[in-house]
């Protein structure tokens, strides 16, 4: 998808773009393109942006690591303040306080909107932070007192240690 230059919003009935998404984007890894519909609307000194949309995505299980896909659905909205010192690189020390006001996503008025960048973060931000691939999931065995694991561990033992293991059975008795 191409970025959207601001002035031009104003030019739209409204002030107000509606895209039609069905593609894939950059560096979103997903197994089916993204569909949906966005709309950019130019507020004056905001643009507000808003997004439905979904796609299916290919996540592993934090419990048991096995692939598994799962469908995300984007219903979001966002201002974002057009400020005209907002293209100018601020040369900020590594550590400072930062403000309410700097907490908040700004572009200069003259700029571009990069909608597959929008899209990105909002569709990052919407990844589940526990990743579980269902209720039935089974977590790896870890148990040592597994009557199978036991008896593998017992056929692993080197039998460089068979001396000790036979004074180990000596002094039990």
């Amino acid at each position: 998808m191409q970025s959207i230059h601001i002035p031009h919003l104003l030019q739209q009935p409204q002030r107000t773009q509606t895209l039609y998404l069905d593609g894939n984007i950059p560096h979103l890894e997903t197994l089916t393109p993204v569909r949906g519909e966005m709309k950019i609307r130019h507020g004056g000194t905001f643009l507000e942006v808003g997004v439905e949309a979904e796609t299916i995505v290919i996540l592993i299980c934090d419990r048991c690591a096995q692939q598994y896909n799962d469908r995300l659905v984007l219903n979001t909205s966002e201002l974002i303040w057009l400020d005209k010192e907002a293209s100018q690189n601020a040369n900020y020390p590594q550590e400072r306080e930062v403000s309410w006001e700097d907490l908040s996503e700004t572009l200069p008025p003259d700029g571009h909107f990069d909608i597959d960048t929008w899209l990105y973060e909002q569709f990052t931000l919407a990844l589940p932070l526990r990743r579980l691939c269902g209720k039935d999931c089974r977590a790896p065995i870890t148990d040592i007192d597994n009557q199978e694991i036991k008896s593998n561990l017992e056929k692993a033992v080197d039998h460089r240690w068979s001396a000790l293991e036979i004074l180990k059975q000596q002094l039990s008795q």
